[in-house]
């Protein structure tokens, strides 16, 4: 038996693993109990953006929770979630005219996907499949590990999840195989495709086109099938745009949005519609509401620090120092691109990914003995199977950068080298 109750997330406690003790953090540091500083090269999972403790972020939380720190959302309401709203109403895409809150993107993924057969029951048409794509990842409860891909992460799971038409990954050279698979489930009237726009996250940092993308997104708007776009991880810069829908110029009919929506620093999502979607269930028959709740919708502490996440990306040069770090990221990859340990080399704005070696799967024996030589090295990187991806804050700085790539180097070299 381990030492603490905690029982900590896709982690294996058989296996004996050190767990570090994380004291307090600073814009790309982490800083440990036993005096270790840790560069957080993928933004502790994602979701930090302009940097640990941000002291707009931290002093909006500070001052939300001593005026009003809950409230129920049903029927009641708030300036910070109004002010939130009105905000992402300018930000996000035009058509995109409803803000539905949330918890996290596990929850705005399975409210995105209750809007859309909603929206068809309400509309009187028996659509109800749902169109996923091979080695997408949209979270973790029942609804979203349906439409992610099967395997190792749910498998214990099987009997609770329904069934979903899948297609293809559109690798390089092989998109039209994808987009004719996706023509065939909207021609037969499947209810809604849920997408990662440009990067499959979890599955591996899968990149595609922005003009794949748009083609899936033509494809979806001329067969009535909602189009329903998971910008959780590759929304607010990540790609090297607000949203990696922009570079191919289209709007879906649902947007899922969490992570980076706080800045990283507290649980917020909200799932945005268009307004079709919600006037399917707009009516004076109470029973075509929209059911869906938590206690902590719209939480107002974190849309305290949700609105002071837009104030900087409305104040400071964030656009700038996404591009800067993407320029970074490029020279740092271009370089590492020559190991002959590294393949499969890709980038999509701040985010870069290499495949080691020649073992494929999230369940690689590579990924554990990665994991602690980059713990060992005092950098935060945690490998996708044999996948070693990097997306930090936007904040570290140029020489933090150039620690983490060549720890990488460092520990491809003891770990996959030959012996």
């Amino acid at each position: 038996m381990t030492s603490s109750p905690v029982w900590h997330p896709f982690t294996q406690h058989g296996l004996g693993e050190p767990i570090p003790h994380v004291t307090h953090a600073q814009g790309a540091v982490l800083h440990t109990q036993d005096g270790a500083e840790v560069i957080d090269a993928i933004s502790s999972w994602w979701v930090t953006t302009h940097g640990h403790a941000h002291p707009r972020i931290a002093a909006a939380i500070a001052e939300q929770a001593s005026r009003l720190d809950q409230i129920i959302f049903a029927g009641w309401t708030h300036a910070p979630a109004e002010e939130l709203a009105a905000s992402l109403r300018t930000l996000m895409p035009e058509s995109l005219t409803r803000v539905f809150f949330s918890d996290s993107g596990s929850t705005s993924v399975e409210v995105a996907l209750k809007m859309a057969l909603g929206y068809w029951l309400h509309r009187g048409e028996a659509r109800h499949r749902i169109v996923v794509m091979d080695n997408g990842y949209h979270g973790d409860t029942i609804g979203t590990m349906s439409v992610g891909a099967r395997g190792a992460f749910n498998r214990a799971y099987e009997p609770l999840l329904f069934d979903v038409t899948s297609i293809p990954f559109p690798a390089e050279g092989s998109e039209q195989r994808t987009l004719d698979a996706l023509e065939r489930a909207c021609r037969d009237r499947a209810a809604a495709f849920i997408v990662e726009p440009l990067v499959l996250g979890a599955g591996g940092m899968l990149m595609y086109s922005p003009a794949t993308l748009a083609e899936m997104r033509r494809i979806c708007a001329e067969y009535g099938t909602l189009f329903i776009a998971d910008e959780v991880m590759t929304g607010w810069g990540r790609t090297g745009t607000m949203l990696a829908c922009e570079q191919a110029g289209i709007e879906p009919d649902i947007l899922c949005l969490s992570k980076g929506l706080t800045g990283g620093a507290i649980p917020l999502a909200v799932t945005m519609a268009s307004e079709p979607v919600f006037e399917a269930h707009l009516s004076d028959d109470r029973a075509r509401m929209f059911f869906h709740s938590s206690s902590y919708t719209a939480n107002p502490v974190a849309c305290a620090a949700a609105n002071a996440n837009i104030a900087i990306w409305q104040d400071e040069p964030v656009a700038e120092r996404i591009a800067t770090l993407a320029q970074r990221q490029s020279a740092q990859l271009t370089r590492l691109t020559s190991h002959p340990l590294v393949r499969n080399a890709r980038q999509a704005g701040t985010i870069t990914a290499v495949d080691v070696g020649e073992a494929d799967g999230y369940l690689s024996d590579l990924a554990p003995r990665l994991l602690a030589a980059f713990r060992a090295r005092n950098v935060l990187l945690r490998p996708l199977g044999n996948t070693v991806y990097v997306m930090p804050p936007y904040c570290i700085e140029e020489a933090q950068l150039d620690r983490v790539y060549a720890t990488i180097v460092e520990a491809i070299e003891e770990v996959a080298g030959p012996n």
